[in-house]
């Protein structure tokens, strides 16, 4: 399938219920059409932005009498629910986006469309990706393994990975003929003590999970000594759509979207 024309915002830092509120409404100007009709059909959306305060979001149905409310709230840390599947990310220092189509093609698909530009991105940069095959379902990893209430310790196929440990973390969610993918690209080490924050400090959960990360996770800074900023990486996503969709990408003023809410 072609895309008409693809779009691309960048909103900044924000904190984390501004976050996901900003791409809820993005959803529901593609839900009832405001979107297409403002910037024409079969003309899909990246947003690219960062959060500020640091925050622990959670997947649209996680259970959430793990998180340590306290602890978060005592660390200045704000607990957010993305409208996005997945398990819990720590937003930090990264660059993270979301991207919104309403085209015709399966979640799959998207998923690997998505995963392909952000890897032609990254390549921009002299930084070498792969797709993650995949291994077991994620339900019945869920069910096995209580560390697996972190995103970072699981790869799903397509999913982009380096030396064998997850890089990017993705999630989905459809709306009728919508979806949005939110992804997390950590550009420096900032999810430390992630663990504790959702089993309490010197818990054994704490322990699995921060364990795991280290183990099957990868951040920029791993990979090159002077890592990408979130600017440079969203300007080399426009590049990549472009090139790997073989279409005119446009960048947005975010006033442009907003004046829409």
């Amino acid at each position: 399938m072609q895309f008409d024309r693809v779009y691309i915002v960048s909103t900044g830092a924000a904190p984390g219920q501004r976050n996901m509120e900003i791409d809820r409404r993005l959803m529901e100007l593609f839900r009832d059409g405001r979107f297409q009709a403002r910037f024409g059909q079969q003309s899909p959306l990246w947003r690219c932005y960062a959060w500020e305060p640091h925050a622990l979001s959670l997947g649209h149905g996680q259970d959430d009498s793990a998180i340590d409310y306290a602890r978060c709230a005592m660390q200045g840390i704000d607990v957010v629910r993305r409208p996005t599947g997945g398990r819990a990310v720590l937003h930090g220092d990264e660059f993270t986006y979301s991207f919104f189509s309403d085209a015709e093609l399966s979640n799959a698909e998207l998923y690997r469309m998505v995963h392909e530009v952000l890897r032609e991105a990254l390549a921009l940069h002299g930084i070498q990706t792969d797709f993650a095959r995949g291994g077991s379902s994620f339900a019945t990893r869920y069910r096995q393994s209580r560390a697996s209430q972190s995103c970072f310790t699981s790869s799903a196929r397509y999913e982009l990975q380096a030396g064998g440990r997850k890089l990017v973390g993705s999630a989905q969610r459809r709306s009728g003929k919508v979806l949005l993918q939110h992804g997390s690209l950590p550009l420096r080490r900032s999810r430390e003590g992630l663990g504790e924050l959702l089993g309490g400090p010197g818990s054994d959960l704490a322990r699995q999970v921060d364990e795991e990360l280290a183990r099957k996770s990868i951040v920029l800074d791993e990979l090159v000594p002077d890592p990408p900023s979130c600017d440079q990486l969203a300007a080399s996503v426009e590049t990549a759509a472009g090139s790997c969709w073989d279409v005119k990408v446009e960048k947005l003023d975010p006033q442009d979207l907003f004046a829409l809410f």
